[in-house]
């Protein structure tokens, strides 16, 4: 074969994929947290170890709680050369900014997928669902966030009950200290505390805030709500650092979390699983810190050509919360040291694993 020739069938094998190791498939993560905040630097985490262990290529972006900050990263990609962009998106609708997030990647040749919180009410009427108004908008991987808020207040409820932390009026009082009024997330928190509310007759709910997520807010808060609702002996909270910003102002009162104030929250901090072991949180769910994660496992199948649709459908609402006891906390913080550098995703593909007819995303899997 001529020299001229056989380069070109080389560069043709190439081309197709039949010579030399594939380029991994790419994806960028804009996560809406801090980089310093211990649930989003968990989920990035996980994202970090899922993507190592199925060849992916992962690119996380932080936007620091800066809704603004989310769309310029969006931008920035769709603006990057086209050899340049990532193959996929996974982006979070916090903040409402998901509608946004759509519009500047349309065109850009990226396919996105939502984790953690999607689009729900109004916004639907901008974006339509998944594949219909953006065909590249492949689908939504959400936690039952609602799950958290009931599960967590239902322990708190029962808590509360076997202390005797009735007020003078015979009723358990709660103050709820929630995340934010636009994340569909945090609304379904709050949906879940107020179903474990309507099923407690002698349950009563004082008054209810929104600290946007924040220990300091919460803390400045609940230094007013301490001396409003004397009778408030139950603090429910969307987040584990919103329930130690009210814990400490709780202190400042002199009271001792855990035996005469009972305090809740949602996450898997190591601060947070502590507080299960000692006592001073006295309900935390957890798990959902692994959407990401899982939402890797369902790019790289869409990848390999194993399209989740027909199976899953394009909107995954899953149960991924689990009601942290002290033995569990502790098992957690043994299981999940460290880089995660033990935990193995390839198990959960259903192109590595072909006898799996649907995805099992089990937190309680990883625990065993």
């Amino acid at each position: 074969m001529p020299a001229a020739l056989y380069r070109l069938f080389l560069l043709l094998l190439i081309a197709l994929g039949l010579l030399g190791p594939a380029q991994a498939v790419s994806v960028t993560f804009i996560n809406p947290g801090r980089s310093n905040e211990a649930y989003w630097v968990a989920a990035a985490s996980a994202m970090v170890q899922a993507a190592r262990s199925l060849g992916l290529q992962l690119e996380v972006k932080f936007a620091e709680r800066d809704h603004l900050k989310a769309l310029e990263i969006a931008a920035s990609l769709a603006a990057r050369p086209v050899a340049q962009r990532p193959d996929y998106v996974v982006f979070s609708n916090d903040y409402a900014t998901g509608p946004e997030i759509l519009r500047l990647l349309n065109g850009s040749g990226i396919k996105a997928m939502m984790a953690f919180s999607g689009i729900h009410g109004a916004d639907r009427r901008l974006t339509g669902g998944p594949r219909e108004k953006y065909d590249f908008w492949l689908g939504t991987l959400e936690p039952r966030a609602e799950d958290a808020g009931y599960l967590t207040a239902k322990m708190l409820i029962e808590k509360g009950r076997a202390a005797q932390l009735r007020g003078a009026d015979g009723l358990l009082h709660v103050i709820a200290i929630a995340g934010d009024r636009s994340t569909p997330s945090s609304a379904a928190r709050n949906a879940g505390l107020q179903r474990a509310l309507a099923e407690a007759s002698d349950v009563v709910l004082d008054q209810i805030v929104y600290a946007n997520w924040s220990r300091e807010t919460a803390l400045n808060k609940s230094r007013w709500l301490v001396r409003r609702h004397p009778d408030a002996r139950l603090v429910w909270a969307g987040s584990d650092q919103m329930a130690f910003g009210a814990m400490q102002a709780w202190r400042e009162h002199a009271d001792v979390p855990g035996k005469d104030v009972l305090f809740s929250g949602v996450n898997t901090s190591t601060e947070a699983l502590k507080a299960v072991r000692s006592g001073e949180l006295s309900a935390l769910a957890g798990g959902h810190f692994m959407a990401g994660a899982w939402a890797l496992v369902m790019i790289h199948d869409h990848a390999k050509g194993r399209d989740f649709a027909p199976s899953e459908g394009l909107e995954l609402v899953l149960p991924m919360f689990i009601l942290f006891t002290p033995p569990l906390a502790e098992r957690f913080m043994q299981r999940f040291a460290g880089d995660h550098t033990v935990l193995d995703f390839r198990r959960y593909s259903r192109v590595l694993n072909p006898r799996l007819t649907h995805y099992d995303f089990d937190v309680g899997d990883l625990l065993r």
